[in-house]
C-alpha cells in the first residue's frame, strides 16, 4: 500500500519537532499540576469606599465599590445600596478608604437632646481650620475696649460646615436649646468669636 506523500511529509516533520512537541507536553503538564495545587483565592466582601478625597461636613457624592478579603472588612462597613442620601460625613476621608458606620454624624445630623445653630464669623481662614466634630468655646464681645468678652458656651461640637467659606466661615454647632436662646440674645449686639478645646469626652 503506498503511503501519500503528504501523510510521509507530514510524518518527517513531526519526528523533527518531537523534542519541540514533548517539551511543550511536559511544559503544559506542569504549568496545569501547579494550577491545580494552587490555593483557591480567598473570599472577598463588596464595601462602599470614597472615590476621592472628600471633607467633612458633607454627605459623600463620590463613591465607589471595592472588594475586601473577608478579614480585611472592618467593622461597621458600609455595602454597596446603602442609602447615604442623608448622611453628613463626621470629619475629610481619603480616597480609597472604605466607609464605615462611625464616618458619619447621624442619623440624625443633630444629636438627641440638641438642636443646630448656625453663625458666621467674619474671618474665613479662622473657619478653614475646623473641622466637623471639634469642640470650640463660643465667645462674644462688644466693639468698645472696656467691655471683656464674655463665655456664651463651652465645649459645643462642630456638627457641619459649608463647603466654601469664600464670603466669611458659616458654623453650625450641636446646642442645648438654653444655649441657642443665649447665643441669639447675644448675636443681636455683639459678635462671636471661636476657641478650639480640648475634645474630653
Amino acid at each position: 500500500m503506498t503511503i501519500p506523500s503528504f501523510l510521509r511529509d507530514l510524518s518527517r516533520v513531526l519526528r523533527r519537532r518531537r523534542r519541540l512537541l514533548a517539551g511543550l507536553a511536559a511544559a503544559a503538564a506542569v504549568y496545569l499540576g501547579l494550577t491545580s495545587l494552587a490555593p483557591a483565592p480567598p473570599p472577598t466582601v463588596p464595601v462602599l469606599a470614597a472615590d476621592r478625597d472628600l471633607p467633612g461636613g458633607v454627605v459623600p457624592d463620590a463613591l465607589r465599590t471595592i472588594r475586601l478579603p473577608v478579614d480585611a472588612v472592618p467593622s461597621g462597613a458600609l455595602t454597596p445600596g446603602a442609602d447615604l442620601s442623608k448622611r453628613v460625613l463626621s470629619g475629610p476621608i481619603r480616597a480609597g478608604e472604605p466607609l464605615t458606620d462611625v464616618r458619619f454624624l447621624g442619623p440624625p445630623l443633630v444629636p438627641a437632646g440638641l438642636v443646630a445653630y448656625p453663625f458666621r464669623i467674619d474671618d474665613s481662614d479662622i473657619g478653614a481650620l475646623l473641622r466637623v466634630g471639634d469642640r470650640l468655646d463660643l465667645y462674644t464681645g462688644t466693639s468698645t475696649a472696656t467691655d471683656s468678652a464674655g463665655l456664651a458656651a463651652s465645649s459645643v461640637r462642630v456638627i457641619a460646615l459649608p463647603k466654601s467659606m469664600s464670603t466669611g466661615a458659616l458654623i453650625v454647632v450641636g446646642v442645648p436649646r438654653s444655649i441657642a436662646a443665649r447665643l441669639a440674645q447675644a448675636t443681636t449686639n455683639s459678635r462671636i468669636s471661636v476657641a478650639l478645646t480640648p475634645d474630653t469626652s
